[in-house]
C-alpha cells in the first residue's frame, strides 16, 4: 500500500457541487456533479459547463470499475443515468466506455461517455478546486493515492484545490492515513425525529467523529435547524486548527443565504451561476 509523505500545512478550507467560504476569505460555490441542473451530471459536459457558470470548484462522484479504473458516477449501477443496468464495480472500464451517460438528460448530450478522474482533473482550470467524493469504500484509496503521486497534474491541487470527501468515516480515516497531505472532509446527512424533537447526528456525535478520524471538518446536508450555536461548536472545537464547515445541496436562494450569512466554508449547488448571482458573491 502506498504512501504519500510529504508535510504540509493545514488549511482552515474543506468541500463537495459546493460554495467554498471561510473565516478569513470569501465563500465559494462548489457546482454538484458539474453544473448539474443543465448538464448530465459527472459527466465532462457538466463540469466543462460549471466552470463556464463561475463555479469556484466542482463536486464528483467516484467508484472503482473492475478493472481498477476510477469512474464519475454517483450511484452503484449505471441503470439511472445509462439506461443499461451494470454494477460498476463488477464492470470493466472498456465496457463502461460503450454506455451513454447523456442522453438521459437531453439529446443534445448524446454520446457523453462517464469520464475517468484523469479526465476529470486534465478539465480543472488554474486556480480551481476539485472536492472529490468518495462513493466506494477504504479500497479506492490507494489506488487515488497512486494517481495523485504518478500524475503531475493532480498532485498540483495539493494542498489547497484538492478536497476529499465521504460519509464513510472509515474512508477519511484512510485518506488521512494514506495521503495526509491531502484534505479530507466527512460527509453527513441527518434524520429528524419529529415526536422526540430529535436531530441525528448531534453536534457531539459530529465532533467526536470528526476527532476519531482526524478530518478536516464537516461537510453536511443544508438544514434549517443548523444555526450560529452549532457552527460556533464546530469552528471552536478545534481552536488551532478550526474545523471546516461546508454545506449541499443549496439550489433556493433563501436557504443559500442563510449559510452565507453563517460564514460556511463552501456551499455545493447544482446551479453555480444562478446561486453566485442570487448571493452576491463575487468570482474568486
Amino acid at each position: 500500500m502506498m504512501r504519500i509523505t510529504s508535510e504540509v500545512p493545514r488549511l482552515l478550507l474543506f468541500g463537495v457541487l459546493v460554495v467554498f467560504v471561510s473565516p478569513v476569505s470569501a465563500q465559494r460555490i462548489v457546482a454538484h456533479r458539474g453544473a448539474s441542473h443543465d448538464a448530465p451530471e459527472n459527466t465532462m459536459a457538466a463540469f466543462d459547463l460549471a466552470w463556464q457558470q463561475q463555479s469556484d470548484a466542482i463536486e464528483g462522484d467516484f467508484y472503482l470499475s473492475s478493472d481498477g479504473e476510477i469512474v464519475a458516477i454517483h450511484d452503484k449501477t449505471t441503470e439511472r443515468t445509462t439506461g443499461v443496468d451494470l454494477p460498476v464495480k463488477a464492470t470493466s472500464w472498456a465496457r463502461l466506455q460503450t454506455l451513454d451517460a447523456g442522453l438521459w438528460k437531453a439529446p443534445a448530450y448524446r454520446g457523453e461517455r462517464i469520464p475517468r478522474i484523469e479526465d476529470v482533473v486534465a478539465g480543472i482550470p488554474d486556480g480551481k478546486t476539485f472536492v472529490l467524493e468518495i462513493k466506494d469504500g477504504p479500497e479506492l484509496v490507494p489506488v487515488l493515492a497512486e494517481k495523485i503521486q504518478s500524475q503531475p497534474k493532480f498532485r498540483a491541487l495539493i494542498p489547497d484545490r484538492l478536497m476529499i470527501i465521504a460519509f464513510n468515516a472509515d474512508v477519511i480515516a484512510a485518506c488521512r492515513e494514506q495521503i495526509p497531505e491531502a484534505k479530507a472532509v466527512w460527509l453527513t446527512s441527518f434524520k429528524v425525529d419529529p415526536l422526540a424533537g430529535r436531530v441525528t447526528p448531534t453536534i457531539d456525535s459530529i465532533l467526536e467523529t470528526l476527532q476519531r478520524i482526524d478530518a478536516h471538518g464537516l461537510d453536511c446536508k443544508a438544514s434549517d435547524h443548523i444555526n450560529g450555536e452549532f457552527v460556533r461548536r464546530l469552528r471552536e472545537a478545534r481552536p488551532a486548527r478550526p474545523y471546516e464547515f461546508h454545506v449541499w445541496t443549496v439550489d433556493d436562494p433563501q436557504l443559500g443565504r442563510m449559510f452565507r450569512d453563517l460564514g460556511v466554508d463552501s456551499i455545493t449547488t447544482n446551479r453555480p451561476q444562478f446561486l453566485r448571482r442570487e448571493l452576491g458573491l463575487q468570482k474568486q
